[in-house]
Formats: structure tokens, C-alpha cells, sequence
């Protein structure tokens, strides 16, 4: 990748993404390949979380932090696990026509917490799927069967029923209530889903769906800048961990002659205007001091802050410049923001590292921090333990920047490039033939 980092930078990178990564190494459960949410005690499982870490096993074997049949192991129990899955859409059971409930039992792998089947959060780990049927291409018996359960698992699943005869996918059912009363609506993360849902060659959904998504975009002007809106920085970072956006452009962005890479970097650039001028007086904030994104952060229930009570969010979509703001970085958000913005991105963290040590703990980004919140002997408040989201996507987004892998892995992907194909996506890499053979 072209940019300005100094080996040294790149020194500090690899000792960054290798205690991301070891975040999946430490938590899958060995027997059934699922991950936990988070390192907190009892935390259930995070079908998003699987899916990174299902994208993360060939980074690390490739960086020689894994060996190929420790990542095959761990790819095929959790392949396994959802193939086998109990699909009745039941409240305990694990899914419903191919998609899955949010969070797991880590043990039974039945639904907890009266989650939602999750249709972005099941995209998610069917674009980690797809990434390890890319990777394990080899002619064992092993690889094979790798390949052959990541295809079933995405034919399987009914994006056209998650229409719910609407315009747009709904973003989750429940079996006490059917589906949520709510469809994607303004740029999201969701661009990953919408491409697998027209891509599939089963249940796919209709090019009309997705313009009535982006029909719902919001172009706007921010401190002079010109952006399709998305407050979290998440929202521009997800898709681009499996998706390559340099120079390929759906209708949208050929009509404002931008594309959803530069979308990113601006998304940044209005991320640190914001923080300097940092309109609520929050400590931390400035050129270095950003991040604003969904994570973890106090609430109003803390009562061990020494400042003023204010209303705090827990964990929360933080976004800029509408809010909610209450104070709370992401310095995970920040790292993942490297492809687009190395420069910005490595001043950032190295910044915050340096004023707020107590947010790194193992060698990890802890989810958030808040300056503002001055804790017992003067620390920031400080999320306790890890997110496997976090680490996923610093992960995944360091080794973009570093090589462009996980980029390139999808890229051989026919579904995804049938989807972006069908979505309007033209240009770039997209004009490359594509072999359609086995998955």
C-alpha cells in the first residue's frame, strides 16, 4: 500500500495486529469454532465476531502468527457448527431460513438475550465464510469440504424473504414479533449485505432494492466538505474490511464523481474538524482526539466519576456531528481508519497511547475511553476488557493498509463481484473477468 509509515510504523503495526488477532487465537472455543462478543466472563457468541475471525485465520497464517491446519480446524468447526445449526426459527434455536440470531450460547449455540435474527450481523459471517472459502483452495479433503459448507451456507440464506415484500431488507425478526419495524434507511454498513443479497444465485434480492437504499442516502456539506453522511465511524469502515472500493462506483457515487474509499477519508477529515472544535468542551478532543463511533462507554449508573453527572450513553453509535456525543472515544475506530488515512490514523492513536496508557491492555485497543470521566488516581474511564469487533476490524483494516490481503482474497469472490455488479458498481477492479467455478 502507498504511504509515507516508516518501518518503524510498520514495527508498531504488526505488534498491533498480532494482539488483535490473538484475541481470536485466545477465545474460539475449540469444539465448535464460535467466538465470544467480548473477553468478559460469560459473554455469548457474536455471529458477526465468527465472521471476522473466519476472515482473520488466513491473515494470520499468511503473517505466520497460525499455522494452515490450526486455521482450517478452527474455520471447519465453525462452518460446521452453523450448517448443522437448527434453522426452526424457534426462540432457542440458532437461526431461521439461513440467517442467525446476534448472539449465541457459546456451549448449545442456541439464542440468548432475546436477540434479534440479525440480517447485517449474518452478512457479516457469510463475507468471513466466503473469505475462507477463498483462501483454502487447495484439493484436500479438508478444503474441500471448507469450500463445499461455506457455499451451502450462502445459498441458504433467503434474502428475498428479508424483504418482507418491502422496498429495502429489514434489519432483524423476532419469532415473538416477526420482523422489526424497521428497514435500512441512509448510508450504513450495510453495502456488504446488500452485494451478497443481489449476488446470490438462490434467494437474490432485485437491483431495485438496492437503489431504494441509497435513495435514502443524505449528501451533505460538513465544515465544507462535501460526504454521504454515516455518523459512527464504523459505518465507514465495515464493508471496506472484505470489500476493495478504490475506483469501482455505484450510480450514486458516479452522479457526485467520488466512490466510498475517498468517502472514508473525508468521513475522517470531518471527524478531526469536529473534534477541534469539539462543541460540548470535552476533554481529549482535538486533531489527536477523535473517534467517535459505535463502542462501548459509562452510563448513567456509574457512581465513581469525580466530575459532574452528564448523560452517558453505554454503549452507543456515537456520531458526528448530530451526536450523541458524550465524551467517549473509540481508538479502535481510529486505527481502522488507516487505509484511508494512515498519516491521520497512526497520530491519532500514538497520541492517545501516550496521554491515556490504561487503554491498552494485552497489547489491545480497549473499545473506548473518556477523558472527561476522571477515575479514582486520575485515569480516564476506560471499557473494561475487549470487543471482538474491535479487534476484528483493526485487524483486518491493518493488513489492508499493509497489503491489501483481505481486499484481494475478496476480489476472486464471484458472488461478491456478481453483487456489486448488480448493485450498479462499474470500474476499478470489477472489470476484471472473474472465474465462476466452485466455491
Amino acid at each position: 500500500m502507498t504511504s509515507s509509515a516508516t518501518p518503524a510504523d510498520d514495527t508498531w503495526l504488526d505488534g498491533m495486529q498480532r494482539a488483535a488477532f490473538d484475541y481470536f487465537a485466545q477465545w474460539v472455543d475449540p469444539h465448535n469454532g464460535l467466538v465470544p462478543d467480548t473477553s468478559r466472563a460469560n459473554s455469548p457468541v457474536s455471529i458477526a465476531v465468527v465472521g471476522f475471525a473466519l476472515s482473520a485465520y488466513p491473515v494470520g497464517v499468511t503473517r505466520g502468527w497460525m499455522s494452515r491446519a490450526d486455521a482450517l480446524r478452527h474455520s471447519l468447526a465453525a462452518l460446521r457448527f452453523f450448517l448443522d445449526s437448527d434453522q426452526s426459527g424457534t426462540p432457542q434455536a440458532t437461526g431461521f431460513r439461513g440467517f442467525y440470531y446476534h448472539f449465541l450460547d457459546i456451549h448449545s449455540g442456541a439464542r440468548v438475550w432475546q436477540s434479534e435474527l440479525s440480517m447485517i450481523d449474518t452478512a457479516l459471517l457469510i463475507a468471513g465464510a466466503l473469505t475462507a472459502a477463498s483462501f483454502f483452495g487447495d484439493d484436500t479433503p479438508d478444503e474441500i469440504e471448507l469450500r463445499r459448507i461455506a457455499d451451502v451456507l450462502y445459498r441458504r440464506v433467503d434474502w428475498c424473504w428479508a424483504q418482507d415484500g418491502g422496498d429495502t431488507i429489514r434489519q432483524g425478526w423476532k419469532p415473538e414479533c416477526g420482523f422489526l419495524d424497521y428497514g435500512w434507511e441512509g448510508y450504513s454498513e450495510a453495502i456488504v449485505l446488500y452485494a451478497l443479497a443481489m449476488g446470490s444465485p438462490t434467494h437474490p434480492i432485485t437491483g431495485d432494492c438496492y437503489h431504494a437504499w441509497t435513495s435514502t442516502y443524505q449528501w451533505e456539506n460538513l465544515y465544507g466538505t462535501d460526504f454521504l453522511y454515516g455518523g459512527p465511524l464504523f459505518v465507514h469502515h465495515f464493508s471496506h474490511a472484505w470489500v476493495d472500493f478504490r475506483g469501482i462506483r455505484d450510480a450514486f457515487m458516479r452522479e457526485k464523481r467520488s466512490d466510498y474509499f475517498e468517502n472514508s477519508r473525508r468521513a475522517v477529515l470531518i471527524q478531526r474538524k469536529y473534534a477541534r472544535l469539539n462543541p460540548h468542551g470535552f476533554a481529549g478532543y482535538g486533531d489527536n482526539g477523535w473517534g467517535l463511533s459505535a463502542c462501548d462507554g459509562p452510563s448513567d449508573e456509574r457512581q465513581d466519576a469525580a466530575n459532574e453527572e452528564r448523560h452517558l450513553f453505554g454503549y452507543a453509535a456515537r456520531g458526528v456531528p448530530y451526536g450523541p456525543d458524550d465524551g467517549t472515544l473509540s481508538a479502535p475506530a481510529v486505527l481502522a481508519s488507516l487505509p484511508f488515512a494512515p498519516e491521520l490514523a497512526l497520530a491519532g492513536v500514538r497520541c492517545m497511547l501516550r496521554r491515556y496508557p490504561q487503554i491498552l491492555t494485552d497489547g489491545r485497543l480497549a473499545s473506548a475511553f473518556n477523558p472527561s470521566l476522571v477515575q479514582a488516581g486520575g485515569a480516564p474511564w476506560v471499557s473494561a476488557g475487549h470487543y471482538g469487533l474491535d479487534q476484528g476490524i483493526v485487524l483486518m483494516m491493518i493488513e489492508n493498509h499493509r497489503s491489501g490481503f483481505p481486499w484481494q482474497l475478496m476480489r476472486g469472490c464471484p458472488y461478491l463481484a456478481d453483487g456489486l455488479r448488480r448493485a450498479g458498481f462499474r470500474g476499478g477492479w470489477l472489470l476484471q473477468p472473474i472465474h465462476h467455478g466452485a466455491a
